[in-house]
């Protein structure tokens, strides 16, 4: 990576978004995220080292953890997100449906221990491998798959006396 601004650029725009979602889901609050996700590229790219381009996601993911456990953590607002704008295909009876669940979801996630919340929305929310939740959150590879197995469990058994459904 020889010129350092179009790498940050070209990283940013293909990272940004789901990094602030990442921050967004474990913080609860879009304005924790937006500094998280600004705090994250930051650091990144202002570190003595530049990330490699085959885990740039997870080091980003891991920055973004780093933060919200060190300085946002005790002191995040918690507000949900701002639903208010449905989808213009959706009927309002549907937006609400959904706007329920969604709100139901996140205050499940919410309730879930940080690691769990980590390593579920690692993995579903952002689609990481194992190898790179392990390398997120610390963990094994084998204790990343045992953590993201009892985080859905959890999760389900959270939801399921709500809406009767797995997930």
């Amino acid at each position: 990576m020889n010129d350092r601004s179009t790498t940050f650029h070209d990283l940013y725009a293909k990272y940004a978004e789901d990094v602030y979602r990442f921050a967004h889901w474990l913080t609860g609050n879009p304005h924790d995220a937006r500094d998280i996700t600004s705090e994250t590229f930051v650091r990144a790219f202002t570190g003595d080292k530049e990330p490699r381009l085959e885990s740039v996601k997870a080091y980003l993911f891991t920055i973004a953890r780093n933060l919200h456990h060190k300085q946002w953590r005790h002191t995040s607002r918690h507000e949900m997100f701002d639903e208010a704008m449905p989808d213009p295909a959706t009927q309002p009876d549907e937006a609400a449906a959904n706007r329920d669940e969604f709100q139901r979801t996140l205050a499940a996630v919410q309730t879930l221990p940080e690691i769990d919340r980590t390593v579920l929305l690692l993995r579903a929310e952002d689609g990481l491998s194992y190898e790179d939740i392990a390398a997120v959150t610390g963990l094994s590879v084998t204790a990343a798959k045992v953590k993201v197995f009892r985080a859905r469990a959890k999760l389900a058994s959270i939801l399921k006396p709500e809406t009767g459904e797995k997930i």
